[in-house]
């Protein structure tokens, strides 16, 4: 089992994907993953909208949502998912400010999950929030939040993309003058 801090370094968004299927054992881990996520008052505000490449209508919704440059390189990708956060907490119906931050945990985790197996993953932007509510049924009390791409890695590309230090997004006692 590779320690969280390899899980960490090797996880990266690459934009080729091999054409070999993810098995619904590896998804189903990958879900269970999200699963244990933490959230405020443990109220789980994250779902998840999937489709395989051996489900080519839903995948073809999924894929239609996408913006078109991501979409030139997302449609290798075996599995397409969509992310979604309930905005209102189920106890009481106020609004759950943190829902974004809970599924973005959620993500975190499944990511984490795919790496340990061996798959890549790639978050998108860039999607039509809209056009998914609409194609996927999503009701209006749940945000679209990020599509995700996962699959096997195609084209080794390891880019060297610089990572800020750490010194510029963590101050101790205050914000930095």
């Amino acid at each position: 089992m590779k320690s969280i801090d390899t899980l960490i370094e090797q996880r990266y968004s690459p934009n080729h994907f091999a054409e070999k299927p993810v098995s619904q054992d590896h998804l189903h881990q990958l879900f269970e993953a999200a699963r244990h996520a933490p959230s405020s008052y443990n109220e789980q505000p994250w779902r998840f909208i999937y489709a395989t490449h051996d489900q080519p209508e839903a995948y073809r919704q999924l894929l239609y949502c996408i913006n078109e440059s991501n979409r030139t390189w997302a449609q290798q990708a075996p599995i397409l998912m969509l992310s979604v956060a309930k905005k209102h907490f189920s106890k009481n119906e106020k609004p759950n400010r943190h829902a974004w931050h809970d599924t973005g945990t959620a993500v975190g985790f499944l990511l984490l999950k795919a790496t340990e197996l061996d798959l890549y993953s790639h978050q998108m932007a860039g999607f039509f929030p809209d056009k998914a509510r609409e194609v996927l049924d999503i009701p209006d009390e749940y945000d679209p939040v990020a599509m995700i791409a996962i699959g096997y890695l195609g084209k080794e590309e390891r880019p060297n993309k610089p990572r800020k230090a750490v010194s510029e997004f963590a101050f101790s006692g205050t914000w930095p003058k």
